[in-house]
């Protein structure tokens, strides 16, 4: 089973992708210029911002093709050349390098480069749930390489969704509540929640893409042992037993099972991950434990990839690209009333 792209990559993004070095594995635009979200219209979306990911095997390589390019794209660090531009991106927040503000082909983009093994990497085990969880919500996939071991990550990295999904959602629920938890998962714990994002976001992203996110997870759910799924109804019922919740856990990626691992192990007992992860099963508080595992790693990768964004980007970016946030969550608080809530 392959990730399924959305229809129709279009010309505009086609266009864009040629202006970069060729030799990307994964390239996919995501939010809000992108898809439509609640209280946006098709105007204001051809006004906003294009966000790209390109997933690239050889970095040096990749960075060293794009600075001849388009150095311009490049904060300061474009002085220090490819392989420090490429050990910033690796060893340095969630592993991804952005530029910003970037004006492309009439538009204004942001691209962020990804190494292939360490998008691999997020993608099975959620080391920082960076690029991971931006794929746990629709995106228009704009390329795609025959490499099997990312196609499988993929696929992975949307069952691990629901799975944590499940373990924090009532027995019985609808299609939106989930895909709500779903596109929640990456925002828990994310400091630019608090300062610079519309608090409505994730009601927002689901409200207007329904049908998106039943093509990307209503195989998954089908094929899942330990849901009902009517998909006629939009309804949906998990095993909460603690057998049930026990499954669903030791199917966690393994970065979440060692944090979860950690906030219910006292410090010195250390007990095998199978014997904590048992006992957590049986606790009814079992979703807030997984609730705040998700949290810890988000908060983490959120602000160290911040702080790392400075740099790629440079002072005056940073402040430019911040104040259209902060402009953006006045906006979404002046709207609240009319917005339907998160539940």
């Amino acid at each position: 089973m392959s990730i399924p792209a959305l229809n129709n990559t279009g010309v505009v993004y086609r266009r864009i992708l040629s202006q970069f070095p060729q030799d990307i594995s994964l390239a996919f635009a995501y939010g809000s210029g992108v898809f439509k979200q609640q209280g946006t219209n098709q105007g204001q979306m051809g006004k906003n911002m294009l966000d790209f990911v390109f997933a690239v095997d050889d970095p040096v390589t990749w960075h060293t093709m794009n600075l001849l390019q388009n150095r311009k794209h490049y904060s300061i660090l474009k002085l220090l050349g490819p392989t420090t531009i490429s050990s910033v991106q690796n060893d340095h927040g969630a592993s991804v390098y952005y530029n910003t503000l970037v004006p492309v082909d009439g538009r204004i983009i942001k691209y962020g480069v990804i190494g292939t093994e360490c998008l691999i990497d997020d993608l099975m085990h959620w080391k920082t749930m960076y690029v991971a969880g931006r794929l746990h919500k629709p995106v228009k996939m704009l390329l795609q390489n025959e490499n099997g071991k990312l196609r499988a990550a993929l696929v992975a990295n949307l069952k691990s969704a629901v799975t944590a999904s499940f373990l924090m959602l009532p027995e019985s629920f609808t299609e939106e509540d989930l895909f709500m938890q779903i596109a929640g998962l990456s925002y828990a714990g994310d400091f630019r929640m608090v300062i610079g994002e519309d608090k409505s976001k994730v009601a927002n992203i689901v409200k207007d893409n329904i049908q998106h996110f039943r093509i990307l997870y209503s195989n998954i759910l089908r094929d899942c042992p330990q849901v009902v799924y009517r998909s006629q109804q939009g309804q949906l019922e998990v095993d909460k037993s603690p057998e049930g919740q026990f499954i669903q856990l030791m199917a966690l990626p393994r970065t979440l099972q060692q944090r979860i691992t950690k906030l219910v192990d006292p410090p010195g007992k250390n007990r095998d991950v199978e014997e904590i992860l048992l006992q957590v099963a049986q606790d009814p508080d079992c979703g807030a434990v997984v609730q705040q595992g998700i949290s810890s790693i988000v908060k983490t990768s959120s602000i160290t990839q911040s702080i790392k964004g400075i740099a790629t980007a440079g002072l005056w970016k940073t402040v430019s690209y911040s104040s259209k946030k902060l402009m953006k969550m006045w906006k979404g608080w002046r709207r609240k009333p009319s917005v339907s809530q998160m539940s």
